[in-house]
């Protein structure tokens, strides 16, 4: 059976869930407390020696890490991955802008503010500049359409970016002036059946 090591308060390892779940996969979820060091362990380390969640660990004990490699093995044959290969590539470049130009913003500012307990004026005000311009490229591309890769279906990169935007307001950034995003977030809550 696989097993997905995750903790449900990280964005990147509800991804890996919400894949999983979607694609009816049987496994164990690991609840991992990362806020007192359960990726630390020597023995979570020699699972991964990133010592970062989630991972998905496969029957025969092989680990995949990083979130967005486990959901592209997890999806694989599906139609979460467009098979035009160049509308796959199009989902691609949604999932390493995510991690790139996305999560460190939006991610760590939420972090920041529900888990460190700081204040939206206590933030690094070049993080927040950065987490709006964000919200303010989706909003525009999400601008006459349901999902991120144009000309495709519900794909790998919705799931992606949902898995923080859903939080943004956590982070002290606001979807009321993105209405593009907020309609989209709803649109993807009803495809993976969650609220």
């Amino acid at each position: 059976m696989l097993k997905i090591y995750g903790e449900e308060i990280s964005g990147n390892c509800l991804k890996a869930k919400y894949v999983a779940d979607l694609q009816g996969h049987s496994y164990e979820w690991v609840n991992m407390d990362i806020l007192h060091g359960a990726s630390r362990t020597p023995e979570f380390l020699a699972k991964n020696p990133q010592g970062q969640v989630p991972i998905l660990e496969l029957a025969d004990g092989r680990v995949i890490a990083q979130s967005n490699a486990i959901m592209r093995y997890l999806a694989y044959g599906s139609g979460l991955i467009p098979d035009d290969l160049y509308l796959e590539a199009k989902m691609d470049e949604w999932l390493f802008w995510e991690q790139y130009s996305h999560e460190p913003y939006i991610a760590v500012n939420r972090f920041q503010m529900k888990y460190l307990g700081k204040t939206a004026d206590q933030l690094e005000p070049w993080r927040v500049e950065r987490g709006n311009a964000a919200l303010d490229l989706m909003e525009r591309e999400l601008e006459g359409r349901d999902w991120l890769v144009k000309g495709a279906r519900f794909s790998l990169a919705d799931i992606a970016l949902l898995a923080y935007t859903q939080f943004a307001h956590e982070g002290g950034f606001s979807l009321d002036t993105r209405p593009n995003v907020a309609a989209w977030v709803k649109r993807c809550h009803t495809r993976l059946g969650i609220s």
